[in-house]
């Protein structure tokens, strides 16, 4: 098990290197910049060795200031070099983070809604701003250090022992103590950063849900339960931070004590050595000290690094696992209609969201070029999922969808799209000016346009009571407008895109009657001339429709115009007509 983790993670290493392929460049520089460190370092303490046997004690006072200037020409050009070093990790790493968010972002933009059904906003969140992060620390933090520590640990172990072989055996005694110590805090700290990673997303995907749903929980009061969820996740997050600060807090004493314990048995012996003129020089004694430090620091932050690579490898394995999701519609046309007539054939269409869970049953039906089509029924009768397979935001079990007399699937799927448009009923508005919501930021849209539609729609004279009018800055997701204000906003949208297929779900169900009027009127002025599917619990918005498909529970019950399905005697049309027209007349 654990050969064939090792393969796996050993594969996930090379396809986390392979994405700075783009920047080879810059990987070549910081790997040269990284080797270049280590004989750098270690040149500082030789200098000082050789500056006190060599000028100090041989009373060389010229030849004392020609190396103290060496040694300041190599200390200013290791820092040259580090500085560089750091730069160039750096925008390695987030050349490398640039490149993959985005192309994380386009990957969740294209999947298809099934994935965001079954996967929370916080999740999709966490992998692209979160765990990308953490791939960052793997180019900036992690393999190029890693590489000069490891140099650096060798050209100080040779600079020690070309130096003195028995003082470097002295000090060498308490590092297999360092080694095993090291060992185990990179095991604790490496399950204690996975469980950190767990518990991140769980809070970034409540804190997501929570916040979105604010308004939910004010109105049940539930704000106090909600507390509670939070108190919970929030602590099970603090502890998962503070087990991985204990074995910080454990790990760096311990290292402390260890090379403390070295550097007096290194004094201790070479202090009798030097007295005895056994070979070991003042130096040699004080450079060691400056070796000893050298080399106790790689062994400490390596543990750290191979943690920051290994975790990073984790959110890597996350952010792979959602590219290599290709839950995405195919998209395998080739017909791009500039227009469409319009004309739609379901047949014998079946579809579920889950397995055989089936919403749309045999459904089978069409709608002539022009017409207006009105879908009722029941709450989960499949209204909505009508919408979505037309649009082909979900693929069909059975059954083929034909428009034009072709297959849905026979066009570019961002052609076909282009040519219907939706209106929801729960109107979505981005942060940013009523014209950019309208256009969502599509150049070709002039403002001219979006105003001259605007007028047609009867949008345009609440937009100019707005503060700046279509520069007006909406709040998100439309928070200071009226619901009737969005949803003219939302029509307007709809409008300056021309599209040939009109689609309204449920667009008057949360307004008030007042402003169904003038949404109503707004409604005729988008189905003019355009083939339109209107799915509505209020049937006055829905009389004049040619036809009205009548939906229970995935299946056809009732097809025809409004006057034909009232005759139908105990019809399913005639009983939801009267539970809403008959009623409100006795009202009145």
């Amino acid at each position: 098990m654990s050969e064939g983790k090792n393969k796996i993670d050993f594969k996930l290493f090379n396809r986390v290197l392979a994405l700075s392929k783009p920047y080879t460049r810059v990987f070549v520089i910081a790997a040269l910049l990284a080797i270049s460190l280590a004989p750098l370092a270690v040149l500082r303490p030789r200098l000082i060795q050789s500056i006190i046997d060599d000028y100090v004690f041989q009373y060389d006072l010229s030849g004392l200031y020609r190396i103290a200037l060496l040694f300041i020409g190599v200390l200013l050009l290791e820092t040259l070099v580090r500085y560089f070093f750091i730069f160039t990790t750096n925008l390695l790493g987030q050349s490398v983070v640039k490149d993959l968010r985005a192309k994380t972002f386009d990957h969740i933009t294209n999947l298809q809604l099934g994935y965001f059904d079954q996967t929370p906003i916080g999740t999709s969140t966490t992998r692209t701003i979160n765990d990308i992060q953490k791939i960052n620390d793997i180019f900036a933090q992690g393999i190029m250090n890693i590489i000069a520590d490891l140099l650096t640990l060798v050209a100080v172990l040779i600079m020690m022992f070309s130096s003195s072989w028995k003082l470097s055996l002295i000090c060498l005694i308490t590092f297999p103590f360092l080694i095993i110590a090291t060992y185990i805090f990179k095991e604790k700290v490496k399950a204690a950063y996975q469980v950190v990673r767990t518990q991140l997303t769980r809070m970034n995907a409540f804190l997501q849900e929570r916040i979105t749903g604010m308004r939910i929980v004010q109105i049940f009061n539930a704000e106090e339960q909600e507390m509670r969820q939070f108190k919970a996740i929030n602590q099970e997050y603090t502890k998962a931070n503070l087990d991985s600060i204990l074995y910080y807090a454990v790990f760096f004493p311990v290292v402390e004590i260890i090379t403390a314990t070295a550097l007096g048995l290194m004094v201790w012996f070479g202090a009798q050595e030097v007295l005895r003129d056994a070979g070991v020089t003042i130096g040699v004694l004080v450079a060691f000290p400056i070796y000893l430090s050298m080399l106790v620091r790689p062994m400490r932050v390596l543990a750290d690094k191979f943690n920051v690579v290994q975790m990073g490898l984790v959110a890597a394995q996350r952010v792979f696992n959602t590219l290599d999701n290709q839950a995405f519609i195919q998209n395998k046309g080739t017909l791009t209609p500039e227009h469409l007539e319009g004309r739609i054939e379901f047949e014998e269409v079946t579809f579920a969201y889950i397995q055989e869970d089936y919403v749309l049953k045999n459904l089978s039906f069409e709608l002539q070029a022009g017409e207006t089509l009105a879908i009722v029924g029941s709450t989960g009768s499949g209204k909505t999922t009508i919408i979505s397979i037309l649009n082909r935001f979900y693929e069909l079990n059975k059954g083929r969808i034909l428009v034009d007399g072709k297959d849905i699937r026979d066009y570019e799927l961002n052609a076909y799209r282009e040519r219907i448009a939706v209106v929801l009923q729960d109107v979505f508005l981005f942060s940013g000016s009523v014209l950019e919501n309208i256009t969502l930021r599509n150049k070709d849209i002039s403002k001219e346009r979006v105003v001259e539609a605007a007028k047609i729609i009867g949008a345009h004279e609440f937009i100019m009571k707005l503060p700046n009018d279509y520069d007006y800055q909406v709040m998100e997701r439309g928070a200071t407008l009226s619901m009737g204000q969005r949803q003219l906003i939302s029509f307007v949208r709809a409008l300056v895109f021309d599209p040939d297929i009109l689609i309204l779900d449920e667009a008057t169900s949360s307004i008030d009657p007042e402003t169904e009027a003038v949404i109503q009127y707004a409604i005729e002025k988008l189905i003019a001339k355009r083939t339109s599917i209107i799915i509505a619990h209020r049937l006055s918005t829905i009389r004049h429709a040619d036809n009205i498909m009548v939906l229970d529970k995935g299946e056809l019950k009732e097809f025809g115009p409004h006057e034909r399905l009232l005759e139908i005697e105990a019809g399913y049309y005639q009983r939801l007509y009267n539970m809403q027209f008959l009623k409100a007349e006795a009202v009145v």
